[in-house]
């Protein structure tokens, strides 16, 4: 950040110069543009790079490929750890906190210190570590790494401080978690097993200690051996043998049997002084043989636990165990009460299970209430306490990959009646059919943030779902599920299977979307070529007939014969919508028959009537058509203008306008005519090929490996399917490289690039004859079309793969009734400017310098009556984008702002002059830029290939941030990253996750304060009552001094080179953590007086009851003095 500094203090120096010393080709009637510091105080702009700060503030979803999970049955906080090395913690909804370890091993078990705020974690690459969760953002206390033995199991009893590690060797060492110090108390395989048995037993795959008798440890090996050890006397009680594999080892809370699961499918339950046999063998899933033979073998019981209750039978909950007949069956879990035995599938494979129990204790009647089912993609608590065991409704957001998500928006600062409206349509299509009870993992306070505005997520999907989220003030909670599918009939006819294999997997798949949050209007692209306009309304609706334009984008330079007017208006009004709307003269005129599948749309749209619920509703259908045995080119930009009530869309084949009021196309335009007598390109003519697919299929949530050519694609370039290379494919007359592909969308084949290492000449820009051109960009403004315009008026500018930025003016008709009649007229004024690489972003400020929004019409119900709706409009319709007054008296009105891969610049307009010009970068590219407003002003965020994020100020292209963030390991993360206003941007981590970041100084300092806690001080429940006959002959729970037993001074010290101990660096910080925050404090003082109000009334309990015994002893002295006063010596 220091650079900046620096910078800022050379800015009018460093623009002057690397400006004047460069320039830039407007069009070909523009003179060299010469930047002078003079233009620099054009705006004063308010923003430095103090007021910018990047930082990681919360992650939602699934965590992915999900490893162990721990519970803390007192403060009610669930922990996840990953293959990752990644940690997730859960309390109540709205609490989730993200660790990562630093080495990134995979986390194979994780054990609570109960009650204390503190987590252990052991990891694959054999370290052992001690989290401090009385911190908002937990850290690591202390580790443990083993250099000679491979940890496989840990155990922490309850409210003890030493940690059984078992190792894959077979032995068992102690750790102190205060001092993270190991015990020279080590239990050896050898002295555990039988000395007449000569082999192995294994790895150490369980270790527990008896509920009833703290000095004796059970061990489970994986041969199927199980030893009782006797810590005190350091010698195995009993052994248990059986011939099969065991995975996992359950007690009885009376500490008298204990249960093994084993690789047959079996269970065995041992009496603890039985040796010898099992007392029963179980094998839940087998079938019984009628001649008393054994069942046949299962799959493996991977875990069982055994839970009593007060009153009825016990619980014996397992996973696994299937018989091997059951091919393609789901995965289970089993719950065995009493006779009862049930049986819940899953959706995916099991990772870990957990039973809920109201006590901590394990020598009590355990009183389990649920079991927590972590899967593979999900994770489901199921309810034990009611019939049928139905499953607790999830309130965490761990639905984003339901269907891999293909891409994503993100808007903050929405108008604050969306919120609510999403939500009341939202709320209707929730499932029944869940537990009454209300979620069991409540643990954790909310954060007190003072973040108050209203932020919205969307997600589309593979399936062609999209999903509204709320996600303000750091949480995030899904509002509305919108299902775009429906529309089109799933039955898919034999002519359309030609379509690629990827294709017809995600058909539906949704690659783009345009939201206008004011009026409510949504529009999608899906991958099928296919456009859907939709309107919000509060009422439910039947649509007799889905209103549908069909749509011929596909160009032959050979049947042009010449552009009219160089590239003026085309205009094509189809009057009734389920036709072909007729293009401009350069649609080709082909010999073939409809064979070939021409004038066929990808997917067939519904012919029934469609009910459409509250939400949001089908208003049009647009579908890109086979032409000449060709497909549709995928759409590669779209947008959308809610006041003008168009909707406009690009390929590499050129642009269309829908206008959605009428139903019909304003202009098809292919990219010549964009340009007009004005190409800059020589373009020569190609034949097309005939053995093209359509491109399909966006992303899989199991990511596959790239081809080494496909490695090598800039993220805004689309590979088609069937095809490695980088084919030449003529869609126009013109030779195509297909290299384009929208920054905003999803990228087509791009989920199979897991690494992303890519050169890419800086001569991106360089004009290559057989470089195909495709539109990338829109933006529909009031600003100003042609050089030296008087007035504003409404405007399509357009950005292109080439760098070109082309304009489009508008001609709109009156509102009201002639707005229905009256066509809309598109007429194309030629390129205003070209910037070196791809065009990712346009946006327009006003004289002052404030982002000139585009207008919009606010939102109104549109399933009223006709008469009503027309008024209704008339009445509403105010543009927002209104130039200020003294603009007039200016020369320069508004400042155009240019984003490309490459470089950025600001034009002033009307003039058309470029006034300030920067180079983001020269080695890497852009992958996503945005102008977002911050508290203070404008600026240009930016996210580049290389990692870098950068902020630029507005007009003035300033560098005001670059942080190396993250490098670009993943197509996932390009595709699915986006800016808001106020410092917010997101993005897609895993195929799971979203990964939320801030890039204001402010949301940074007010974090701590938006977090919620993970550890609330609450007091640990009483031990359960010995009762009186067992405190008088014994019998109750035996306990143990852990200290005397593995302390130094009796046990002595481990060898130096077993394992090293390291300091975390949570050491301070959790001091820190755990003192400060005043509702910390306050806690901690009520729960202190709680404490010495308790020990008060302890003592006074006691002094009465010394008091009573004197009074009682007093008593007894009196009435003996009595008695023996009169009697002589003798006679006693």
């Amino acid at each position: 950040m220091k650079k900046f500094n620096i910078r800022k203090v050379l800015d009018g120096l460093k623009e002057a110069s690397s400006s004047s010393s460069s320039s830039s080709t407007i069009s070909s009637s523009n003179p060299l543009v010469q930047v002078g510091p003079q233009e620099n105080h054009l705006v004063q702009e308010q923003l430095q790079s103090e007021h910018f700060q990047l930082c990681k503030t919360v992650r939602h979803g699934f965590p992915y490929q999900p490893s162990s999970m721990a519970f803390d049955p007192v403060q009610k906080i669930l922990a996840i750890g990953t293959q990752s090395g990644a940690l997730r913690l859960f309390g109540r909804p709205g609490v989730e906190c993200y660790c990562q370890h630093e080495s990134g091993a995979a986390v194979i078990q994780l054990q609570f210190l109960i009650n204390e705020g503190a987590l252990v974690s052991a990891l694959a690459d054999d370290t052992v570590h001690l989290w401090n969760l009385r911190q908002k953002r937990p850290a690591i206390l202390h580790s443990l790494k083993f250099s000679r033995e491979r940890i496989t199991f840990c155990h922490l009893p309850f409210q003890s401080k030493w940690l059984y590690i078992g190792t894959e060797r077979g032995n068992i060492h102690i750790v102190n978690v205060e001092s993270f110090m190991l015990s020279g108390y080590v239990i050896m395989w050898n002295k555990a097993i039988e000395l007449s048995s000569k082999a192995h037993p294994g790895p150490v795959v369980h270790i527990s200690d008896n509920p009833m008798d703290e000095g004796k440890l059970i061990i489970g090996f994986e041969s199927g051996i199980v030893v009782l050890w006797d810590l005190k006397s350091k010698k195995a009680d009993y052994r248990y043998t059986y011939d099969e594999a065991i995975h996992s080892v359950a007690w009885h809370h009376e500490g008298k049997q204990f249960v093994c699961s084993h690789s047959d499918g079996t269970l065995t339950i041992w009496n603890v002084r039985g040796q010898g046999k099992p007392i029963q063998t179980i094998t839940p899933h087998g079938k019984q043989p009628k001649d008393g033979k054994k069942p046949e073998p299962c799959k493996p019981i991977l875990k069982v636990e055994y839970k009593t209750t007060r009153i009825g039978e016990p619980f014996i909950i397992l996973s696994g165990g299937l018989s091997y007949d059951t091919a393609g069956r789901r995965p289970c879990l089993t719950v065995m009460h009493g006779k009862s035995t049930a049986v819940l599938e899953m959706d995916y494979p099991i990772v870990d299970f957990l039973t809920l129990c109201e006590t901590p204790y394990p020598n009590d009647f355990q009183e389990p209430y649920a079991v927590v089912v972590l899967l593979e993609k999900d994770l489901v608590v199921i309810d034990l306490a009611q019939n049928g065991y139905p499953i607790f409704e999830n309130p965490y957001p761990l639905t984003i990959h339901e269907s891999p998500v293909t891409c994503c928006e993100y808007f903050a600062d929405c108008p604050v009646d969306l919120i609510p409206a999403l939500y009341s349509v939202g709320s209707r299509q929730k499932r029944q059919g869940y537990s009454k009870k209300e979620w069991p993992i409540s643990g954790g306070n909310w954060g007190q943030g003072t973040q108050s505005y209203p932020e919205i997520i969307i997600t589309g999907h593979a399936d062609g779902t999209v999903k509204f989220w709320d996600a303000s003030a750091i949480m995030l909670q899904v509002l509305y599920k919108l299902k775009t599918a429906k529309v089109f009939d799933r039955s898919r006819s034999k002519e359309d299977k030609g379509s690629a294999e990827a294709s017809d997997e995600d058909p539906f798949a949704i690659q783009l979307m345009a939201w206008c949050a004011e009026s409510r209007m949504l529009c999608v692209a899906g991958v099928s070529a296919n456009i859907i306009v939709y309107r919000f309304s509060k009422l439910e609706v039947t649509t007799e007939v889905v209103q549908l334009l069909e749509v011929r984008m596909q160009y032959e330079l050979n049947d042009i014969e010449s552009p009219e007017g160089g590239g003026g208006e085309h205009t094509s009004a189809h009057p009734n919508p389920g036709a072909s709307p007729s293009g401009p003269p350069s649609h080709p005129n082909t010999s073939s028959n409809n064979s070939d599948g021409s004038n066929t749309p990808c997917l067939k749209v519904r012919s029934t009537p469609l009910k459409q619920s509250a939400g949001y509703q089908v208003d049009l259908v647009v579908q890109l058509v086979w032409v000449s045995g060709e497909p549709p080119q995928q759409i590669t930009s779209l947008a959308l203008n809610s006041s003008y009530g168009l909707v406009v869309f690009g390929n590499i084949n050129g642009v269309a306008v829908v206008d959605y009021v009428q139903k019909t196309v304003v202009l098809n335009l292919g990219m010549l005519e964009l340009y007009g007598s004005n190409d800059p390109y020589q373009r020569q003519p190609r034949s097309p090929r005939r053995s093209r697919q359509p491109s399909g299929g966006l992303c899989d949530i199991n990511e596959g490996s790239a081809t080494s050519e496909d490695r090598c694609k800039s993220p805004t370039s689309v590979l088609m399917p069937n095809s490695n290379l980088q084919q030449f494919y003529n869609g126009g007359g013109r030779g195509v490289l297909l290299s384009v592909c929208p920054p905003r969308g999803a990228n087509p084949l791009d989920h199979r690039d897991n690494s992303f290492s890519r050169s890419r000449s800086s001569s991106v820009t360089s004009i290559d004859k057989e470089a195909k051109e495709a539109v990338l960009s829109f933006h529909f403004c009031d600003s100003y079309a042609r050089k030296g315009d008087g007035a504003s008026a409404p405007c399509l500018f357009v950005g292109t793969s080439q760098g070109t930025v082309l304009v489009l003016a508008l001609t709109l008709p009156p509102p009201g009734e002639q707005r229905q009649l009256q066509p809309v007229i598109l007429s194309p004024t030629g390129m205003l400017i070209r910037l070196k690489g791809s065009i990712l972003r346009l946006a327009f400020l006003d004289s002052a310098g404030s982002v000139l929004p585009p207008s919009y019409d606010p939102w109104f119900e549109p399933n009223i009556s006709a008469d009503g709706e027309e008024r209704e409009k008339v009445r509403k319709r105010r543009p927002v984008s209104v130039s200020p007054s003294s603009s007039q008296d200016l020369n320069e009105s508004h400042y155009a702002v240019m984003c490309s891969e490459k470089q950025a610049k600001v034009l002033s307009l009307p003039s058309q002059t470029c006034i300030y010009k920067h180079s983001i970068t020269e080695a890497s590219f852009v992958l996503r830029a945005d102008v977002v407003q911050m508290s203070l002003g404008v600026c240009l965020a930016c996210f580049c290939a290389n990692g870098h994020i950068m902020a630029l100020s507005l007009p003035g292209l300033r560098p005001l941030m670059d942080v190396n963030y993250l490098p670009l390991t993943d197509m996932r993360i390009a595709r699915t990253f986006c800016f808001t206003n106020l410092g917010q941007a997101m993005y897609l981590c895993s195929p799971t996750e979203v990964q939320r970041i801030t890039y204001s100084q402010d949301t940074c300092e007010n974090l701590q304060e938006m977090l919620g806690e993970l550890f609330t001080p609450v007091e640990t429940p009483e031990a359960p009552n010995r009762g009186f006959f067992k405190g008088l002959f014994g019998g109750g729970a035996q306990s143990l001094d852990r200290e005397e037993l593995f302390g130094e001074e009796v046990a002595g010290r481990a060898s130096r080179s077993l394992a090293q101990h390291i300091p975390g660096p949570g050491g301070i910080e959790g001091m820190k953590g755990a003192a400060s925050g005043v509702v910390g404090d306050l806690a901690r003082a009520r729960i202190a007086l709680d404490e010495r109000g308790q020990k008060l009334g302890e003592l006074e309990e006691r002094t009465a009851a010394m008091m009573a015994s004197a009074d009682s002893f007093s008593k007894h002295a009196h009435e003996m003095m009595l008695k023996c006063k009169d009697k002589k010596w003798y006679q006693f």
